[in-house]
C-alpha cells in the first residue's frame, strides 16, 4: 500500500526532475524507470553473491569483476559525489544495460570502450527482455545534481519504505498514474480498479494464456498476474510457475517508449520472460490465430488506418472499415482459441453505431459466438484524460453461436468522483457487478427498471443488434403530487410577510 508519506517522497523526486526542465511525464517516468532497474540489478547481484558464497550455488554474476564493472553497482556509486555519479551512470551503466545479454552486463577496456558480450544460443532471461527494449533508449537526466537527487530519493524509498515486490509494483503504478498527457497520444491508461474488476470477471487460472494486443504499460497483464498469484500461488507447481514466468503473458504495442515501461512494470511483478514485443496488431504482419485463452484490452478508440496495411481477415469481418475500435474486436475473435474469452473496453459508439461495419461486427459476435455481457460505465471513469463514454464487452469465442441472453449492467459509480479530481467516494458498483456476473442465472427475475437485467437475443436482433443499454432499460416515472396553486401562493405570501417582519426587526436593532 502506497501511503501519503511515500507519495510525498515520489512527488519530491518528480519535482526535482521537473524543475530541471524535463517536463514530459512520460520522459520523467522513463528516466526514473532506468534508475529503478539499475538498482534492481544491484539487489539481484547481492542475492547472487549470497547464494554463491554461502550456499555454493552455481550462479553467474551480473556485473564484471573489473574496477569499472564493480563501480557500476548502485551500492558502490551512490556514495560518490554528483559529478562522479553522473559520469558512471551516463558513460558506463547506461550503455552497459543497452548491451546486456543473458543477464550479464558487458565490461569496458582501459580506455572506457565497451566490450560486447558474444552471442550464444543460451536462453535469454528477463533482464535480456528489458535490454531488448532499451536499444533505442536515451539517458536525458539533464545535470549531475538532478541525478544525485533522484538516486538519493530512490535509495531512501527502497531502504525505508519499499518492503516487498508488491510495494515496488504499487510505487510504479503511482508513477504511471501521472501520465495525464496520455490522452493526447490516444493512449488512455486504464484505471487499476477497472482493470482488476475485468480480471475478476474472467477469473484467469495458471493454465491460461493471456494477451493484450494494445498493451501500453502492460497494466492488464500485471493485473492478471496479481490475480493469479493472489488466488492460485499456493497450488501452483513448478510447471505452472514456469508457464507464469514465460508463456502466460503476451502483449504488443507500436510505441517503443511504452514497451520499455511495460518491460519494467512486468519485471517488478516477477514476470521474467513475457512475450511482449513491438508489433502492429492490426497489420498484415500479425498472423496470430487461435492462440490465447483470455484477451484483456482497452484498444485505441480514435483514428483510422491506411487500408492497405490492415490485415485482410480483419477487413472482411468488419466490412472494410478503417476504425481501430472495430478492427480490434475482430482481432480478438481471431487470436482467441475456441472457448477463449475476451473482456475489452469499447466506446459507446461501438454498441449502437449504425454503419454497416458496426452492425456487421455486432452481428458476428452475437450470431456466431457467445456475447455474455455489456457493462455500461459512467463517462468520468477516464478523467482527467477524457470524458468519453465507454462500456465493457465480454464475449466468448465459440464459432457456433451460443448467445441466448445478454446481461446488461448500468454502472453508476466506481468508488471515485467522476470529475477531474477523482477523489474516493462511498458509492461503488464494482463489488455488485462481480457478484451478479458470478450468479448471472439469478438475474432472470430482474426488471428493466433495475440496474442490471438480462435481454433475450431475439429482442436484440429485432433492434438491429443494438447493444446500448438505453435501448432496453425502462425508466420508472414516479408521479409527484404538488399542493394546489392556491396553497403555493399562500405559502409564498407567508414567506414574504416573514421576510418583511425580519427586515423591520433588523432595522430597529440597527437604529437603537
Amino acid at each position: 500500500m502506497i501511503t501519503g508519506e511515500i507519495k510525498s517522497k515520489v512527488d519530491k523526486i518528480w519535482e526535482n526532475v521537473w524543475a530541471a526542465g524535463l517536463t514530459n511525464p512520460l520522459s520523467v517516468i522513463e528516466q526514473i524507470t532506468y534508475l529503478m532497474f539499475i538498482r534492481a540489478l544491484d539487489d539481484q547481484e547481492i542475492n547472487n553473491i549470497r547464494s554463491k558464497t554461502l550456499l555454493g550455488a552455481d550462479v553467474e554474476l551480473i556485473f564484471p569483476e573489473s574496477d569499472i564493472g564493480q563501480a557500476m553497482r548502485w551500492s558502490n556509486f551512490k556514495f560518490r559525489n554528483a559529478d562522479e555519479i553522473y559520469n558512471i551512470v551516463s558513460n558506463f551503466v547506461f550503455p552497459a544495460i543497452k548491451s546486456m545479454k543473458h543477464g550479464k552486463l558487458p565490461d569496458f577496456d582501459e580506455h572506457g570502450k565497451l566490450i560486447p558480450i558474444p552471442d550464444t544460443d543460451e536462453t535469454k532471461d528477463g533482464f535480456d527482455f528489458f535490454a531488448k527494449h532499451m536499444s533505442t533508449a536515451t539517458f536525458i537526466v539533464p545535470t549531475a545534481q538532478v541525478l544525485e537527487k533522484i538516486i538519493t530519493g530512490l535509495d531512501d524509498l527502497y531502504t525505508h519504505d519499499i518492503a516487498n515486490l508488491d510495494m515496488q509494483g504499487d510505487l510504479y503504478e503511482y508513477m504511471l498514474s501521472k501520465l495525464s498527457i496520455s490522452g493526447t497520444n490516444g493512449q488512455f491508461r486504464t484505471p487499476k480498479h477497472i482493470r482488476e474488476m475485468m480480471v475478476k470477471l474472467l477469473k484467469p487460472t495458471p493454465q491460461d494464456i493471456i494477451c493484450d494486443p494494445a498493451c501500453g504499460t502492460a497494466g492488464f497483464l500485471v493485473s492478471a498476474a496479481e490475480y493469479i498469484r493472489d488466488n492460485h500461488s499456493e497450488k501452483m507447481d513448478k510447471n505452472d510457475w514456469k508457464h507464469y514466468e514465460s508463456n502466460m503473458f503476451s502483449g504488443f504495442d507500436t510505441d517503443t517508449t511504452m514497451l520499455r515501461i511495460s518491460a519494467m512494470n512486468l519485471m517488478l511483478h516477477s514476470i521474467k520472460y513475457p512475450q511482449v514485443d513491438y508489433k502492429d496488431s492490426l497489420s498484415k504482419q500479425n498472423t496470430i490465430h487461435d492462440v490465447y485463452t483470455i484477451c484483456l484490452a482497452n484498444p485505441p478508440f480514435k483514428g483510422s488506418l491506411d487500408k492497405e496495411t490492415i490485415n485482410d481477415e480483419l477487413r472482411s469481418i468488419t466490412n472494410n472499415t478503417k476504425k481501430t475500435e472495430l478492427l480490434f474486436l475482430a482481432l480478438f475473435l481471431r487470436i482467441l482459441k475456441k472457448g477463449g474469452t475476451c473482456a475489452c473496453i469499447v466506446p459507446d459508439g461501438v454498441l449502437f453505431g449504425s454503419s454497416k461495419a458496426h452492425v456487421a461486427l455486432r452481428k458476428e459476435i452475437i450470431e456466431n459466438h457467445h456475447l455474455r455481457a455489456i457493462i455500461s460505465m459512467p463517462s468520468g471513469v477516464f478523467k482527467p484524460y477524457a470524458g468519453v463514454s465507454t462500456a465493457i464487452m465480454i464475449f466468448t469465442k465459440t464459432q457456433a453461436g451460443g448467445t441466448d441472453n445478454v446481461w446488461f449492467y448500468d454502472m453508476k459509480a466506481d468508488g471515485l468522483s467522476l470529475d477531474d479530481k477523482r477523489q474516493p467516494i462511498e458509492d461503488n458498483d464494482i463489488a455488485d457487478i462481480i457478484d451478479r456476473f458470478e450468479h448471472i442465472d439469478s438475474e432472470n427475475e430482474r426488471k428493466r427498471t433495475e440496474q442490471s437485467f438480462l435481454v433475450p437475443k431475439q429482442e436484440i436482433v429485432d433492434n438491429g443488434y443494438d447493444l446500448s443499454i438505453n435501448k432496453y432499460k425502462e425508466i420508472e416515472y414516479i408521479p409527484v403530487e404538488y399542493p394546489p396553486t392556491s396553497q403555493i401562493l399562500a405559502n409564498i405570501k407567508a414567506l414574504n410577510e416573514q421576510i418583511m417582519a425580519d427586515t423591520a426587526e433588523l432595522e430597529r436593532l440597527l437604529n437603537e
